[in-house]
């Protein structure tokens, strides 16, 4: 998993300038998948997503920072069952349950305490890549190893994290932070072989080196994810010439529904509308997929050196995406598909999966289908009770199964700016996206109109139909299919429905025979004990 990467800045997804042989090379031996959604358009509640096989009304974690609660099922509790260990390398944003663990008396230092407390994960490396420091402390309050480890290879600086891998040297002398987009264009204050991205995947060589098989590692890279901000030669490999233009309309602006004036006017919006900034950052985030990219082809190489490529599954995606000042946005949360949707690239090694090695596949994929693709792979049964995706092995076989007429996506926007703008109460800070493949409605809570496009007349999403009346039936039908959603079945976890139907019938062989008349409605055995002589108590 790559943080912040695009669906569409990729070479084999399209992108006319940056060139990524290593992700090519994963898709040319299996599937890409071109519509695939993340559950959430931010970073901590699209990963529960992807690690719960649930979608973010079923889980509860909707930002950043909010606990998954204690005893959600996650990938590593499904893999353990079929006995796949399940581990962790790099980043999570995962916020444990402390006050329920505290209620349940699990203690973070027992085996199940540490695995609620990471997401269901056995942690080789845990390093979530955001140590930006403030008056009031660090973001992250966690160790950081990445930190630690800089300073073990001569990096002097308190948070080497902020002051030489996510910043520059200006001509002065002085820091020239990456935090600051006009120093994006920049070299990281660092050695290539020391910045983030080469560092995990040294410990992915690691784990695969020394970790015994069968195994399932997640590993998550926090890049491109700003700061924006890479190490020669990195940083000047993409000019302004690279750059595309943005895709915007000034139609976008024009009386905009109010959630999506309100993102427009924030300050990081404000940032990416200049194209002074697009013209610096973009070059850089840019750099960044370049050396993810490069990063991929040393681990690809290192599995097939060691006779592991034959044998292992993988799986290329990201949490969501970035607009890059795209329909007059910067960074994330909000549903066009330079947000919400991103690149999922699997590679299947098993002969099975020969005959869609190379191909695209259009279907309408969800990151909840990960969990249950991974569980079926490891020769574990499926549980629909529990996870909402659905496996994508019939896919990558070749196959064409019954699948979903649309996808989902959710938005909690309580915390932010934004909602303080808006005068909306909490509960009522929620966006849901539906698509259909063609229409994509966003619903909104607190009072709001709807907002609709038509993907295949306006594949860039600028026209916003939802107040032309001939839309009215679309409208009506997409909240049809919102409905037959929310009315899912989502939290009976604890009960399958094998285990229901084995219970259908059984009541009664256990003595509860409520309203019968005289006994003869049932068969004789099943009211043996309430029948013969009476045994007096006087």
């Amino acid at each position: 998993m790559y943080d912040q990467l695009r669906f569409d800045y990729l070479s084999c997804a399209g992108h006319p300038h940056l060139h990524t042989p290593n992700f090519d090379r994963v898709a040319a031996l299996g599937v890409r998948f071109s519509n695939a959604f993340v559950q959430s358009p931010i970073c901590g509640a699209s990963r529960m997503s992807f690690y719960t096989g649930r979608y973010v009304s079923s889980h509860g974690a909707s930002w950043n920072g909010f606990p998954l609660r204690v005893g959600e099922l996650t990938l590593g509790d499904h893999l353990r069952h079929v006995g796949m260990d399940c581990w962790l390398i790099g980043k999570t944003h995962m916020q444990a349950d402390a006050a329920g663990m505290e209620r349940l008396g699990l203690r973070p230092d027992s085996e199940i305490g540490a695995r609620q407390a990471e997401c269901g994960f056995d942690v080789w490396i845990r390093d979530d890549g955001l140590w930006g420091q403030g008056p009031d402390g660090f973001y992250d309050e966690r160790r950081s190893p990445y930190n630690e480890y800089l300073k073990s290879n001569g990096y002097t600086s308190e948070n080497p994290w902020a002051h030489n891998a996510n910043a520059s040297v200006d001509a002065d002398g002085n820091i020239a932070s990456g935090w600051m987009l006009s120093n994006a264009g920049k070299p990281a204050n660092i050695r290539e072989e020391h910045s983030e991205t080469p560092w995990l995947t040294k410990r992915a060589i690691d784990f695969v080196d020394h970790v015994e098989e069968p195994w399932c590692a997640h590993l998550s890279y926090i890049k491109p994810h700003w700061p924006y901000i890479v190490p020669a030669p990195y940083h000047d490999m993409f000019s302004v010439d690279d750059v595309l233009a943005p895709v915007r309309h000034e139609k976008e602006r024009e009386a905009p529904h109010p959630i999506y004036a309100a993102y427009m006017d924030g300050k990081i919006a404000s940032a990416f509308q200049r194209d002074d900034v697009r013209k610096t950052v973009i070059p850089t985030y840019m750099g960044l997929i370049k050396q993810c990219d490069d990063q991929l082809g040393v681990l690809l190489d290192h599995l097939e050196d060691n006779d592991k490529m034959q044998r292992t599954l993988i799986v290329l995606t990201s949490d969501h995406g970035d607009y890059l000042g795209d329909h007059w946005l910067g960074e994330k949360d909000l549903f066009h598909n330079q947000s919400v949707k991103v690149p999922m690239i699997i590679y299947d090694p098993r002969p099975e999966a020969d005959v869609t090695r190379g191909t695209v596949c259009d279907a309408l994929v969800e990151a909840i289908d990960l969990v249950p693709t991974f569980v079926e792979v490891s020769g574990g049964n499926a549980v629909p009770h529990i996870l909402e995706g659905r496996s994508l092995v019939p896919w990558l076989y070749g196959d064409s199964p019954h699948w979903r007429d649309y996808a989902i996506s959710e938005f909690d926007y309580s915390p932010t700016p934004q909602s303080v703008e808006l005068g909306v109460d909490p509960m009522d800070c929620r966006l849901f996206m539906v698509f259909d493949g063609r229409f994509k409605l966003i619903h909104s809570e607190g009072g709001f109109r709807p907002m609709l496009f038509d993907l295949s007349t306006d594949p860039n999403e600028f026209f916003d139909l939802a107040e032309r009346p001939e839309y009215k039936a679309v409208i009506d039908r997409m909240y049809s299919r919102l409905g037959e959603w929310g009315r899912r079945c989502s939290q009976r976890v604890t009960k399958s429905d094998d285990d229901i139907l084995n219970m259908r019938g059984t009541s009664t062989r256990k003595g509860i025979l409520p309203f019968l008349v005289d006994g003869s409605e049932v068969p004789e055995n099943l009211t043996a004990a309430y029948r013969g002589p009476a045994i007096k108590k006087f």
